[in-house]
């Protein structure tokens, strides 16, 4: 069984509304975060679903026939309802994967195809795949939706096109090889040529109320986080053109705080071409931008940094000693596991705020679709209780003639076997009530799991998003001095076992102290340093001790 939230009384009910709600996984206080920084794609700037996905889409297929794909490529259309972020890509199979945090496989598909569990297991012995940079890439982020269903329909038409036969990595017709990794690269250059060089970004621009939500909301949230005594910054891979005129529309509107003023004031700094993940690494070289013209200065930025100039590049430890920060008091919001939270977490110490746009889908199905995860934890239930009263004494006699084991497992004419359960109606009902479950979600599943399963995804999001939400927004709902408490989780010996009261064992290998403890003693020994103390359950253990120290003077 895996790890789980107590079942005990929430303090209060929940009054907020599940799509209002910020989610906790580590205890988070916000009046500890003295910065807020934000990222801009898919963070403060959600773009609509699924047209930016079709758009995106459309870009990149008619990149790729431009560099000599065949031209029947451009009757492809985007199907949303296929993809969903967190895949891997496999380099020498040409196969997208659905794993869990472990890199166990929970389903593979070539091309449109999903592949059966016996292929699964010829081809990854254990249905296990390391992640190894140099084979696998991860799709992290929503703009790789395009991209993900793009290449599946790709290997797709190669594999049943009458000309192309596949071998082992890849496609042939005559003297031309398709390789599975030369696919995925011209893909994925054609998926960069579009985001950086090509018509994307001007075509958003275009139209920018087709493509992107506006929340008056917006503007007042940045407002009260600066009202509260915070600080907030702007940490974006955007440049400065694009991030200009996205951020002036977002920011718009006439009954906003800093209305008819810049954007920039609703942000103390404001960083563009960050080159994230690599901002929290070497980075770049850190010039201030003329915000006129768009142009970088020469040379290092080695002044102060000030709140109405406009940055570009730089690193993490350059800008956190400009500003004055160790990183422990930084809430950073940003949509992108990887190149947001992971190694701000990792490298930084930041605190981190996931926008996870997919989680209000994500709960529709959770909220709509309880008959099937209550079907899936009785058919649980019932699977292991078959297994539950059995131990090596479960055995019977059967006859050597019937037999089918080797001659020296046989005693008298009559071999002990075990007696064995019959699961294959249960588990055939267990695999049927997932795969309703995840068509629920689309098809290719849920981000967050596969039946009880979590996903990469979802093991990467619980060990280094501090909190989540399905939008920036929800920040509103909470007042500036919350604290954010994540649930008590117990392992599995302890949500399976009772406290009945009993010792399970009368000599404890560690010398444990199983009689009642004294408040008053315990506490005296913590202030002589021989225990200790909160163990940084909260994040204001520093503000908790001083208090302690102070009352016990």
């Amino acid at each position: 069984m895996a790890t789980g939230a107590m079942d005990l009384p929430s303090p209060t009910v929940e009054k907020r509304d599940t799509d209002k709600r910020i989610f906790v996984n580590r205890s988070l206080s916000l009046e500890k975060i003295k910065f807020y920084g934000f990222d801009m794609d898919y963070t403060l700037a959600e773009y609509k679903s699924p047209q930016y996905e079709f758009l995106g889409f459309n870009l990149v297929r008619d990149r790729l026939v431009e560099i000599g794909y065949p031209p029947e490529l451009s009757k492809l259309e985007y199907k949303a309802e296929f993809p969903v972020r967190g895949l891997w890509w496999d380099n020498q199979h040409g196969n997208l994967l659905k794993v869990d945090g472990f890199g166990n496989i929970l389903f593979c598909c070539h091309g449109l195809r999903f592949m059966r569990g016996e292929e699964i297991s010829a081809m990854y012995p254990n249905k296990f795949l390391q992640l190894d940079e140099k084979r696998v890439y991860v799709y992290n982020t929503l703009f790789h939706l395009p991209e993900i269903y793009l290449i599946a329909a790709i290997i797709d038409y190669f594999a049943k096109h009458p000309e192309y036969k596949e071998v082992k990595d890849g496609f042939k017709c005559k003297d031309l090889l398709m390789s599975y990794t030369s696919i995925f690269q011209d893909v994925r250059s054609a998926m960069d040529h579009v985001h950086m060089k090509g018509t994307l970004k001007e075509k958003t621009c275009e139209n920018f109320e087709l493509y992107v939500n506006k929340d008056p909301r917006l503007p007042q949230l940045l407002f009260n986080l600066q009202s509260s005594g915070a600080k907030t910054f702007l940490l974006t891979n955007s440049e400065w053109y694009y991030t200009n005129k996205l951020m002036a529309y977002l920011l718009d509107f006439e009954d906003a705080p800093y209305a008819g003023q810049n954007w920039r004031k609703y942000f103390d700094y404001t960083l563009v071409d960050a080159r994230k993940p690599l901002f929290f690494g070497e980075g770049t070289v850190m010039r201030q931008v003329d915000i006129q013209t768009g142009k970088l200065s020469i040379g290092h930025h080695i002044g102060n940094i000030e709140s109405d100039a406009v940055y570009s590049g730089g690193n993490c430890d350059v800008f956190s000693k400009l500003i004055g920060t160790k990183g422990g008091n930084v809430l950073y919001v940003g949509d992108h596991i990887f190149g947001d939270v992971l190694k701000s977490k990792k490298l930084k110490g930041w605190k981190t705020f996931l926008i996870i746009p997919e989680l209000r889908d994500e709960l529709n199905v959770w909220t709509t679709k309880k008959d099937l995860f209550d079907k899936l934890q009785n058919f649980d239930v019932e699977l292991a209780e078959l297994y539950l009263h059995m131990d090596s004494s479960n055995k019977t006699r059967v006859s050597n003639e019937t037999s089918e084991h080797s001659q020296d497992m046989r005693h008298s004419g009559h071999l002990l076997v075990h007696l064995r359960p019959d699961v294959k109606k249960a588990k055939e009902c267990i695999r049927e009530t997932i795969h309703r479950m995840e068509m629920s979600y689309g098809t290719t599943g849920s981000l967050f799991r596969a039946g009880s399963r979590q996903t990469f995804f979802s093991s990467q999001m619980i060990r280094y998003a501090d909190i989540y939400s399905g939008s920036a927004l929800n920040l509103l709902f909470y007042p500036t001095f919350y604290m954010f408490r994540a649930p008590p989780m117990l392992l599995p010996h302890e949500s399976t076992v009772k406290h009945d009261g009993r010792p399970v064992t009368e000599e404890p290998r560690r010398g444990m102290r199983l009689a009642n403890i004294d408040m008053g003693s315990s506490i005296e020994g913590v202030h002589r340093g021989e225990e200790p103390g909160q163990s940084h359950d909260f994040d204001d253990d520093e503000e908790v001790s001083e208090r302690s120290n102070q009352s016990s003077d």
